[in-house]
Order: C-alpha cells, then sequence, then structure tokens
C-alpha cells in the first residue's frame, strides 16, 4: 500500500475536518429551523381549534400589515389549514435535510478517525 506524505495527509484532514465542522453547523440551523417551524405549527393547530370550536357567525379579523381586515371564518379556517399545510411540508423537508447532514457528519468523523487508526506511528 503506498503511503502518503505528511503534507497530504494533512490536507486531507483539513478539508474532512472541514466538512464536518460545516455539516455539524449546518444541522445546528437545520434543528432550530424544524424547532421554531414546529412552534408555528402548533400555534396554529390551537388557532384553528379555537375557531372551529366557536358557534354561530364570529367576527374574524386577519392581520395585515398594521392593520385588521374582517375575514368569513370559511376563508379564515381555509387560510390556516394551507398555513399549517406549508409548515408540515417544511418540517418534513428539514428532517430529510438533517438526517442527511447527520449522516454527512458522521461519514467526515468515521473518515478522519479511519486515517489516524491506520496513519503510521512516529517515535
Amino acid at each position: 500500500m503506498a503511503t502518503l506524505s505528511d503534507d497530504t495527509l494533512r490536507k486531507i484532514l483539513a478539508q474532512i475536518q472541514q466538512t464536518a465542522v460545516q455539516s455539524q453547523r449546518a444541522l445546528n440551523i437545520s434543528q432550530q429551523q424544524t424547532a421554531s417551524k414546529d412552534r408555528e405549527r402548533r400555534i396554529l393547530q390551537l388557532t384553528i381549534d379555537e375557531i372551529s370550536q366557536m358557534t354561530g357567525e364570529v367576527n374574524l379579523y386577519k392581520g395585515v400589515g398594521k392593520m385588521f381586515m374582517h375575514v368569513p371564518r370559511k376563508e379564515m379556517e381555509e387560510d390556516l389549514k394551507v398555513q399549517e399545510k406549508e409548515l408540515s411540508d417544511d418540517i418534513t423537508n428539514l428532517n430529510k435535510k438533517s438526517k442527511f447532514l447527520e449522516k454527512q457528519f458522521n461519514d467526515a468523523q468515521n473518515q478522519m478517525r479511519d486515517i489516524f487508526q491506520h496513519a503510521p506511528r512516529q517515535s
């Protein structure tokens, strides 16, 4: 088996370490985004539940910029359900991204571990 020069080995290790660090950062960001979107989705679900429990004709208002507009109940429920679906889709995509980044990070760690285990020992 051909041995790599120290300089080449350092470059490879630096590249693998950089990949691991980038993956870890991206994974943390993805997890934070997932948590944020999950909170938003729970708030929407609670709002939908509250609106569905109301009986009779109730005035509902939707925030638009700095003002509020009167919105029919049916339209408000549909808008909230669409928003909830979009958030659920975003959460699903972020979970997939997190799994990929976690795998990428673990692969980089395993590569570094393999290099250190198989590197010739210096005395």
